[in-house]
């Protein structure tokens, strides 16, 4: 009777793995929208409709806005400026610079960070959309899950 119940309960949870794992795959797939490095709104007077962001490092690794750098321009964004944040942070975040949210989702969308974590704070001296801010929780971001296994194979 035990070993019966212990069979059920196996297959109970079996079940429910494998559904979560198909309606994970059924999302990826036919849910997520594709994203792109081109600017929603094609009126604007802008002589680029490429996405310009530049990114700042806030997590102390050296390098690494660099690396990213190299992953947003494979990506066709146009990356105009890397350098460090004034301070380190733990989470990674994008700030829209110029009242254009939509731009600063696509690039949070492209690295995997929360829409959460968008803010707007305009700075018209910048000349860019969108500031992207590396945290310290770089390792975690999605976009860099396959480029963390070679990474740590590196090492």
């Amino acid at each position: 009777m035990n070993k019966l119940l212990y069979n059920k309960f196996t297959f109970i949870i079996v079940c429910i793995i494998s559904l979560t794992l198909l309606s994970s795959f059924v999302y990826q797939t036919f849910v997520v929208e594709e994203v792109t490095p081109l600017i929603d709104n094609e009126s604007d007077e802008n002589f680029n409709n490429t996405i310009q962001l530049n990114i700042l490092n806030g997590c102390g690794e050296a390098g690494l806005a660099a690396k990213i750098k190299e992953y947003f321009r494979k990506r066709e964004f146009d990356v105009v400026e890397i350098g460090n944040f004034k301070y380190e942070t733990e989470k990674s975040l994008v700030i829209d610079r110029i009242g254009d949210l939509r731009s600063a989702l696509k690039v949070a969308r492209t690295i995997g960070v929360a829409d959460s974590l968008v803010s707007t704070n305009i700075d018209s001296t910048m000349y860019l959309r969108t500031t992207l801010v590396i945290g310290k929780d770089w390792k975690t971001l999605e976009a860099f899950k396959e480029w963390r296994k070679f990474y740590s194979m590196m090492n």
